[in-house]
């Protein structure tokens, strides 16, 4: 949720952080004179030239998603002659985002949803013919879940689909050459499967009352229990694999210690064997071998990402890795032979660029940049730092500052600070390349994130931590970190903005109305107003976990005491404290967080002349997918927060797609986005 344009709708009032508005209008022209000097927008925001590298299983083929007609596709070409790829899809609209390999290595996968609304869909390309087929031809209403591909049985894969039961998914297998579907289990409650390496059903989740889950096997008709996971274990454990002989599933686990381990629980006895753990944070990342099915190698991440092999061959490939590649590691996808791994590698002065790494002869290729031309930008370091909440809880954030020249991490005297907060908020803040924090701190600001109590990555009682402290003790560790900024001599008290996306989005509204004297200004992307309307408002295949997760985080709104905890805890209530100057991104079809926590919070604002600025996507969902979305709304948020905080911004101007937008009940306040009123 927060676990993660054509046509724009703006509601605009005028925006006033300078006493008055020839102030305003001054800094806005003292700062463009120096636009020729900035990275432009694009660099940061449009598409990649290629991204999501991949090899099929044979290791004849490479593949990635690039643009066509600044639309991302697939493109598929000879491994030995990489240059030869041709775009095999001519999708249009949001584009795919995500593609994948059969095992037979004949063809390639995409899923896809209509307009954001994240009822996605599976399809498959013929790597012979470049025929696309739908897998899953079914109503817009109903979304695929890609639950299995297996080796053993190349040409089918294992989806889930909600179409007899909104709430429920039902197993089919699904023939890739025919598209013919089967049906292989009606669920009658489950909320998850594990499919084992032949693609049969094993396991199952059953959620109990109160939150707490269990898994259970599917190989009984009781439906044994093989392990029991207490609504504190829930959050941070779950069935990430099969072992060879399918007798055993790997899962990480956090039941009997604080963060998630990497374990395996027997299928027939549910005995559970401890196979790696790291003392600080979870393990996030665990690379298997395709043929043995063992884990080879595991990642956790406390301040940086460390990847650890189980065996010394292991841990020397990984050295040697590490020796030819700069940056953080993902391991992405790898030949059925295990000779060939594609990783991706990045840091914070790089973009991610990905490798095919050969295993027999300990070679590295580089595959490609994704952003080529980051190489001649000067991107600015990120620095990892662990700051004391109020109540002594270790907040592991990220700082990147303007350029301030050699070995130097503090700014002669204070900034203007952007504090930028990470959706979820079951999700974390890393170490490595952030487009934002380096084009913001490319603008003049300092750019602060925050691993709040909730976040994930960190232990199971890190993020019980947030258990109903929406707008409490999850808001206090953000000013809390603000506060140390101020005391460490980088931000200016007086200019802080606060902006994120989703929770961070909730984060900035409750910024501006529960602590109005901190932040001079806020960015909502895709940000809930209203608790009770949020949850009310969740897609159904939602419905059978929330007991588990928003129940027990922020409470059920069938619960009357609950339900008024809520709404004290939502922006919503407090929009009469709203000082400081707001602007709202938001996708019309977004499924998580609807439409209306926006409508709701600038309609009270309206009423109250606030100063609110509104722009509503409608093409897109929970987040801006397409390149000329996100460049618009990025332009007007440097506009607006060189208003605000006095930072430099590049002005309107070819990047912003301005022949449709509306801006209802405004007037000028963005250099080159005239008001129009209606």
């Amino acid at each position: 949720m927060f676990k993660q344009l054509c046509c724009v709708v703006v509601a605009l009032t005028i925006i006033g952080c300078a006493d008055t508005d020839v102030e305003v209008t001054e800094k806005i022209e003292a700062t463009s004179d120096t636009w020729a000097e900035l990275v432009e927008r694009q660099s940061f925001f449009d598409n990649p030239t290629r991204v999501q590298g991949r090899i099929s299983p044979d290791g004849q083929w490479v593949s990635w998603l690039a643009p066509v007609a600044g639309v991302m596709n697939v493109w598929i070409g000879p491994s030995a002659e990489p240059s030869l790829a041709k775009a095999v899809t001519l999708e249009t609209g949001r584009g795919i985002p995500i593609h994948y390999w059969s095992f037979d290595s004949k063809h390639i996968f995409y899923t896809k949803d209509k307009g954001g609304n994240e009822n996605y869909h599976l399809y498959a390309v013929s790597v012979e013919s470049s025929e696309t087929r739908p897998l899953t031809p079914v109503a817009d209403d109903v979304r695929a879940v890609v639950y299995a591909l297996g080796r053993e049985r190349p040409n089918t894969v294992i989806v889930g689909l909600n179409e007899r039961d909104p709430q429920r998914f039902d197993l089919f297998e699904i023939n890739i050459a025919t598209a013919e579907r089967t049906l292989l289990l009606q669920n009658p409650g489950f909320s998850d499967f594990g499919i084992d390496n032949n693609l049969i059903p094993r396991t199952a989740v059953r959620q109990l009352e109160g939150g707490a889950q269990t898994l259970v096997s599917l190989d009984t008709d009781e439906h044994t229990v093989l392990a029991t996971f207490s609504v504190e274990d829930v959050m941070t454990s779950g069935v990430i694999g099969f072992d060879a002989a399918n007798e055993h599933v790997y899962a990480l686990d956090s039941r009997d210690r604080d963060t998630a381990a990497l374990v395996k629980i027997s299928l027939a006895t549910g005995v559970t064997t401890l196979l790696a753990a790291d003392p600080q944070a979870d393990i996030s990342e665990v690379l298997f071998d395709p043929i043995s099915h063992l884990p080879l190698a595991y990642a956790a991440e406390f301040k940086t990402m460390v990847w650890r092999g189980m065996d010394d061959k292991t841990s020397n490939m990984l050295q040697n890795i590490s020796d030819n590649i700069t940056g953080n590691l993902a391991f992405v996808a790898q030949s059925s032979d295990a000779q060939q791994l594609v990783i991706a590698a990045n840091a914070p002065t790089q973009a991610s660029t990905y490798y095919i790494y050969n295993r027999a002869d300990k070679t590295v290729v580089k595959m490609f940049e994704t952003r080529p031309a980051m190489a001649e930008v000067s991107l600015q370091p990120m620095q990892p730092v662990v700051i004391k909440s109020r109540d002594g809880l270790n907040l592991v954030s990220y700082l990147t500052l303007p350029e301030l020249g050699a070995a130097r991490d503090r700014p002669d005297a204070p900034l203007p600070m952007v504090l930028y907060v990470h959706g979820g908020p079951w999700a974390r803040d890393g170490y490595g390349y952030n487009a934002t924090h380096q084009w913001l701190s490319d603008r003049g600001y300092a750019v602060l994130s925050v691993n709040y109590r909730g976040s994930t990555g960190f232990g199971k009682s890190f993020v019980n931590a947030a258990k109903m402290e929406f707008a409490g003790k999850m808001h206090d560790d953000l000013v809390d970190a603000v506060n140390w900024a101020v005391q460490e001599g980088i931000a200016d008290p007086d200019n802080i903005a606060i902006m994120g996306g989703s929770y961070g989005g909730y984060a900035t509204l409750v910024g501006l109305t529960f602590t109005p004297d901190v932040f001079a200004c806020g960015v909502d992307i895709v940000g809930p107003s209203n608790l009770i309307t949020l949850i009310n408002s969740f897609p159904a295949y939602w419905r059978p976990q929330l007991e588990s997760n928003w129940f027990a985080y922020v409470g059920d709104p069938e619960n009357e005491a609950q339900k008024a905890d809520m709404y004290n805890r939502s922006p919503i209530s407090r929009v009469a404290d709203i000082q400081a100057p707001l602007l709202i991104g938001q996708g019309e079809n977004d499924p998580r967080v609807t439409k209306s926590e926006s409508d709701q919070i600038v309609a009270a604002m309206q009423k109250r002349n606030l100063p609110v600025t509104y722009l509503n996507y409608p093409d897109e969902g929970h987040g801006f997918a397409r390149a000329e979305n996100r460049l618009s709304f990025y332009a007007v948020t440097e506009a607006f927060l060189s208003q605000c905080l006095g930072g430099r911004y590049q002005p309107i101007g070819d990047d912003f797609d301005g022949s449709s937008i509306q801006i209802l009940h405004g007037v000028e306040y963005v250099p080159g986005l005239q008001a129009e009123g209606t």
